[in-house]
C-alpha cells in the first residue's frame, strides 16, 4: 500500500473529519491491539442507565488524537517550538494513552489482574509496540511517562486539563445526552500556551476552565457515578469473583481461552510477562459478555443470578447517602436475604454489600492548572477565580452506598 492510501480521514460525530496524519499513526491504528478498542466500551456498563452511551475507546483516542493535532497548531502559532520528532511523539502518546484498557474500562480494571493499572499495561503496549516498529515510539513513550525534558508535552497528555478531559467529557456528553457535560474544547485549546516549560491557560480562558470543572463534577455524580451504574459495576466485579472461586474449586465453567487464563491465574505486575500480555490483547467485552450468556444458566444459584441482573437489567436495589448506612441495618438486610434464598453468609455478601464512592473536581495537589495573567504572573485557577468558588470544589466529597436484594423489607 503506497503512503497516499494511508492518510485517510474519520467521519467522527463529535468533531466532523478526524484526519490521520502520518503513515505510522496509520499503521499503528490498523494495529489488532489497537483495533481491539472497537470492542472495549468507553463508558463500562453506563448504556444500562443511558441508552446512547455505547461509543467505544476507539472512538475515544481518535478523538484525543484530533484534539493534540489541534494544540498543535495552537502552540506553534504562539510560537512555541515543536519538532517533527516531538509532534510525533504526542500524537502517538495521545492515540495510544488508554490501549491498556481491559473490558468494560475502568469497571473491571482491578478484576482481570491485580494492582496493575491501565495506564502499566499502556505502557507494556507501548513497548511491546515500539518494538515492532523499530523504535519509532520511543519518544512517545518518553512523553507518556513524563521523563520528557519538555514538560508540558507530559501535560498535554496527561494533566487536570490534558486532551484526554476534554474528549472524553465532550464525548461522553453527547452519547448520554447530558448536555450539562458539554465543553467547549475547542475553545480551551485556543487558550493553551507554554511558560517556562509549562502549560497555562491565558487569562481570557478562566471562565472556559471554570466551565469545564463544573462540566466534570457535574458528568461524575450524575454520569459515572450514578447509583444504577454502581451497582451494576459491582455486579459485574461480582461476577468474576464467582467465577473465579468456582473455577479455584474445580467447577467447570464455559469461556473463552484468554478469559479463562485470568481466571484461572492470579495476574499481577511481577508475573505479567510478554505471554500475558498477548493473551490481554485478546480480552475485550465479547468476552465477559458471552460469558454471561453461558453463566446465567450455570447450576450456581449466586453466578447465574448475577448474571440475569445484568443481562435482564433487573439490579440489587441501591441507596447512597452522604453518611455510613448503620451497621444494624445492613446486618438486618442481610440476615433477611439469607433467610429468603437460603443462603451461606459468603453467598450472601454477593447479594448484601456496601461501600464508598469519591469526587474531586479539581486537585491542587496535582498538577494545577495555572492561569497566566495579562501581566505575565502565573497563577492557579482556584485563586483566580471571583466567578465560581473552585476551592471547595478541590475538596474530595465522599458518599456511601448500600446494595441488596429487591423487595427485601
Amino acid at each position: 500500500m503506497s503512503k497516499s492510501n494511508k492518510l485517510k480521514i474519520f467521519n467522527d460525530p463529535i468533531y466532523g473529519f478526524i484526519r490521520i496524519p502520518s503513515t505510522l499513526i496509520f499503521d499503528l491504528i490498523a494495529h489488532p491491539y489497537f483495533q481491539r478498542l472497537r470492542r472495549i466500551s468507553q463508558m463500562g456498563l453506563s448504556y444500562l442507565v443511558y441508552p446512547g452511551a455505547h461509543h467505544t475507546r476507539f472512538h475515544h483516542a481518535l478523538g484525543c488524537m484530533h484534539l493534540m493535532q489541534k494544540s498543535i497548531q495552537v502552540l506553534r502559532f504562539k510560537g512555541v517550538a515543536l519538532s517533527e520528532e516531538e509532534e510525533q511523539g504526542l500524537l502517538c502518546a495521545i492515540l495510544l494513552h488508554d490501549i491498556g484498557h481491559g473490558p468494560f474500562s475502568h469497571a473491571m480494571e482491578h478484576s482481570i489482574v491485580e494492582n496493575i493499572s491501565h495506564e502499566a499495561i499502556s505502557l507494556r503496549f507501548m513497548q511491546e509496540l515500539n518494538t515492532m516498529f523499530n523504535g519509532s515510539l520511543t519518544v512517545a513513550i518518553a512523553i507518556f511517562n513524563g521523563e520528557h525534558d519538555r514538560k508540558f508535552l507530559n501535560q498535554l497528555v496527561s494533566s487536570q486539563l490534558d486532551m484526554d478531559r476534554l474528549d472524553y467529557l465532550k464525548r461522553d456528553s453527547f452519547y448520554t445526552g447530558v448536555a450539562e457535560g458539554n465543553t467547549n474544547a475547542e475553545r480551551l485549546i485556543t487558550m493553551l500556551n507554554v511558560v517556562d516549560g509549562n502549560l497555562v491557560v491565558e487569562e481570557k480562558g478562566i471562565y472556559s476552565v471554570e466551565k469545564f470543572l463544573m462540566a466534570r463534577r457535574f458528568m461524575y455524580w450524575q454520569v459515572y457515578l450514578h447509583k444504577t451504574g454502581v451497582v451494576a459495576e459491582q455486579l459485574l466485579i461480582r461476577i468474576l469473583k464467582r467465577a473465579r472461586y468456582l473455577i479455584k474449586r474445580k467447577q467447570s465453567l464455559v469461556a473463552s481461552e484468554a478469559l479463562l487464563y485470568f481466571l484461572n491465574h492470579r495476574i499481577d505486575i511481577k508475573n505479567f510477562d510478554d505471554a500475558t500480555l498477548r493473551l490481554f490483547s485478546r480480552l475485550d467485552d465479547v468476552d465477559v459478555f458471552g460469558a454471561m450468556k453461558l453463566w446465567q444458566y450455570a447450576d450456581d444459584f449466586i453466578l447465574s443470578e448475577l448474571c440475569k441482573m445484568i443481562l435482564d437489567r433487573k439490579l440489587l436495589h441501591i441507596k447512597i447517602k452522604n453518611e455510613p448506612y448503620k451497621p444494624e441495618k445492613l446486618k438486618d438486610k442481610f440476615l433477611k436475604t439469607q433467610e429468603r434464598f437460603k443462603l451461606s453468609d459468603e453467598e450472601t455478601s454477593y447479594l448484601v454489600f456496601d461501600g464508598v464512592i469519591a469526587n474531586k473536581a479539581y486537585d491542587r495537589d496535582e498538577q494545577n492548572i495555572n492561569i497566566l495573567k495579562k501581566n505575565g504572573k502565573i497563577v492557579d485557577v482556584a485563586e483566580l477565580s471571583d466567578h465560581l468558588n473552585l476551592n471547595a470544589l478541590s475538596k474530595t466529597v465522599t458518599k456511601y452506598y448500600v446494595c441488596y436484594p429487591k423487595n427485601t423489607v
